[in-house]
C-alpha cells in the first residue's frame, strides 16, 4: 500500500490523536504490522504511557501494542522487566524517570509490551537522535493526548492524525475541527522578495532551535524587537509599535500564537496585509474563528519549518457507543483536507 511506503521514507513519524479513544494505538498497531518484514530498521517510543489494556480515564479497552522481530523500543525499566518476550538490551539512559530509567532494546521475539518514552520533546529528540546511530531508519513515536508539539518539524520529520467520534459525535463538527488542525498543519512556508525560508533552517532571519521569545517586526531586512516578552503581552505594545507593524505588515511571534495576538492586530486596525510568522504549528492555538476572521480581512499565517501530514486515521466509534458512518466520514474528511483518511479498523477488515 502506498501510505506504507510514504511512511518508510521518513527518518521519523509521529502519530497524534485529537482525543482520547480516537484510535491513535490502534494506527500504531496497524502501521507495525504492515512494516514488519520491511528492509527498513524500526524504532517505536512513546511520550506518556501506552500499550495499556484499559484506558485510565474512560476504562475502555485498549488494544496492546505488538512489538516484531527486530524492531527497536525504548520504553521505561519497570516495563521492560514486565515484557513477555525475548530482547536485547542495547542502550540505557542516564536520565530516570518516575519508573525508572529508559531501556533501548531490539526486540528477537514478537510480543506485547507498555511503552513510555520521553517526558518533553528536548529527550525525545535525543531519543530519535541516539536511535540513527543504532542503525534506525525511521522512529515512530506514539504520542499523547493532543501533543502536537512532538509533531513539530524540529522533533519529527512527518506526522499521522488520528480523529474519529471522541473527538465529536457530530459528523460536520468533527470534520470541521479536524480539517481546521490540517489547515494549521499545511500552512505555507514564509517567502518573502521571491526567498522561501525552508525548513532545514536554512537563510532564516533567526535560529528556530533557540529560546527566544516575544514579538518582532521585520523591518528594513532586520528583525525590531517591539519591546514584550511574549505574545501573550502584545497589548502592552506602544503606539510607535503599532504603526511600525502597519507599515512593514510583517511580524514574527517566537512563542505561543494565541487570539490576543489576532484581536490585537484587528482592534488596532493593522490585520489587512499583515503577515505572521511562526516557528511551526504546534504554536498555534488560534481558535478556528478568529483564524476565519483574520484570513477575510486580508491577513495570513505562515511558517519557518513545516512537518509533512502523511494522512488522517479515523475511529468512527466513541467510548460512549456512539457510531458514525465510516465510509460517509472518510469521504467527508478527504473532501474538505485533501489528505489521505483511512479507518484502521475497516481496512484490516477489508485485507
Amino acid at each position: 500500500m502506498r501510505l506504507f511506503d510514504d511512511i518508510a521514507q521518513y527518518g521519523s513519524l509521529a502519530i497524534v490523536g485529537l482525543e482520547k479513544n480516537t484510535g491513535k494505538t490502534e494506527t500504531l498497531n496497524y502501521i507495525l504490522r504492515h512494516l514488519d518484514g520491511c528492509r527498513r530498521r524500526i524504532a517505536i517510543t512513546s511520550i506518556g504511557i501506552d500499550g495499556e489494556t484499559v484506558d485510565a480515564v474512560t476504562r475502555t479497552q485498549k488494544p496492546e501494542i505488538t512489538i516484531y522481530p527486530d524492531m527497536i523500543f525504548t520504553t521505561a525499566e519497570q516495563f521492560f522487566l514486565q515484557k513477555h518476550f525475548v530482547a536485547e538490551i542495547l542502550d540505557i539512559s542516564k536520565e530516570h524517570t518516575v519508573l525508572g530509567r529508559l531501556v533501548t532494546a531490539r526486540a528477537l521475539t514478537r510480543g506485547k509490551v507498555l511503552l513510555t518514552g520521553a517526558a518533553d520533546t528536548f529527550t525525545l529528540s535525543k531519543n530519535i537522535a541516539n536511535n540513527r546511530r543504532l542503525g534506525v531508519d525511521l522512529t515512530i513515536v506514539d504520542g499523547a493526548l493532543s501533543r502536537l508539539s512532538l509533531a513539530s518539524p524540529a522533533v519529527t520529520d512527518a506526522m499521522i492524525l488520528a480523529t474519529g467520534a471522541a473527538f465529536s459525535s457530530n459528523i460536520e463538527t468533527l470534520v470541521r475541527k479536524t480539517a481546521f488542525v490540517c489547515k494549521l498543519i499545511e500552512l505555507p512556508l514564509f517567502t518573502i522578495d521571491g526567498i522561501t525560508f525552508d525548513d532545514e533552517g536554512r537563510r532564516l532571519p533567526l535560529d528556530t532551535d533557540t529560546e527566544l521569545r516575544g514579538v518582532f517586526c521585520l523591518a528594513d531586512g532586520h528583525l525590531e524587537d517591539l519591546g514584550v516578552e511574549s505574545a501573550l503581552s502584545i497589548g502592552n505594545i506602544d503606539n510607535d509599535k503599532v504603526e511600525l507593524i502597519k507599515r512593514q505588515k510583517v511580524i514574527f511571534v517566537y512563542g505561543i500564537l494565541s487570539n490576543r495576538v489576532i484581536d490585537f492586530l484587528i482592534e488596532n486596525g493593522a490585520a489587512k496585509g499583515c503577515t505572521i510568522v511562526v516557528k511551526d504549528f504546534s504554536t498555534i492555538f488560534v481558535t478556528d474563528d478568529r483564524y476565519a476572521l483574520f484570513v477575510r480581512i486580508g491577513g495570513s499565517i505562515v511558517v519557518l519549518r513545516k512537518t509533512r501530514l502523511v494522512a488522517l486515521t479515523v475511529n468512527p466509534t466513541s467510548p460512549q457507543g456512539i457510531v458514525l458512518n465510516s465510509e460517509v466520514l472518510c469521504q467527508r474528511l478527504e473532501e474538505a483536507t485533501g489528505v489521505r483518511v483511512v479507518d484502521v479498523r475497516r481496512a484490516e477488515a477489508e485485507n
